[in-house]
């Protein structure tokens, strides 16, 4: 990655207690969750050489609900399904609620249908805390975040699994609103995220899966 935006850095900043830094612990209920994810890694491998644009998938409203974004933001997950079901519908849901994250900051609000689609408890409480984040500085998000190497766990009793991935945004700026200005910085380690995102079965849903904790370490090294 050669840049990051200032937003990302104000937003991170801001959700401390949410985050991983450095090779430390997480929220206060990490280890808690981390018991409940057992089992051998069964995501993807390496990511691909290259992917094309996905800002939202194929069809813009899965599970009816529309998690499209603007050409401008150009989400892309760079990493193949796992064979097991769950799993495989745990991690699409996953890359959803990242793409209703930024669908929430071109829309400047918490308020969208995406955010509490997609998450819950911490989960949605995160994905408020980062639009409020870019809200807040006035700005919007434009370019590339690329998502690779992804990885998921499963609990025995099937309604829990945790997704990893790594996230690359060396190619997404903040823009300012008001003047269209885009915020670019100095090329920085920090620009490569490694998230664990852990994803539960919606009880009355077909197929559908909430963010229900999120940790974030920054400057991740496994990532670069």
């Amino acid at each position: 990655m050669n840049r990051r935006t200032l937003p990302v850095t104000a937003a991170l900043a801001a959700t401390a207690a949410l985050l991983l830094t450095g090779c430390g612990g997480g929220s206060d209920s990490d280890s808690k969750d981390n018991d409940k994810i057992a089992g051998a890694d069964d995501g993807s491998a390496k990511p691909k050489k290259s992917a094309g644009p996905s800002g939202a998938p194929a069809a813009d409203k899965p599970d009816g609900v529309d998690v499209s974004l603007p050409k401008s933001m150009n989400l892309v997950f760079d990493w193949d399904k796992p064979k097991d079901k769950n799993a495989a519908a745990a991690m699409d849901d996953a890359a959803n609620f990242m793409r209703a994250i930024y669908r929430g900051v071109d829309k400047q609000s918490t308020k969208d249908a995406a955010i509490a689609a997609y998450g819950t408890g911490d989960g949605l409480h995160y994905a408020k805390v980062q639009i409020n984040e870019w809200i807040k500085g006035g700005w919007t998000g434009t370019g590339t975040r690329r998502h690779y190497q992804a990885t998921t766990r499963s609990a025995p009793n099937g309604n829990s699994v945790e997704v990893a991935f790594c996230a690359d945004t060396g190619k997404f700026y903040g823009k300012e609103l008001k003047t269209g200005k885009v915020l670019k910085t100095k090329p920085s380690a920090k620009d490569f995220g490694y998230y664990k995102i852990v994803m539960v079965k919606y009880p009355t849903g077909k197929g559908l899966w909430q963010a229900s904790k999120v940790f974030v370490e920054t400057g991740a090294e496994k990532c670069q």
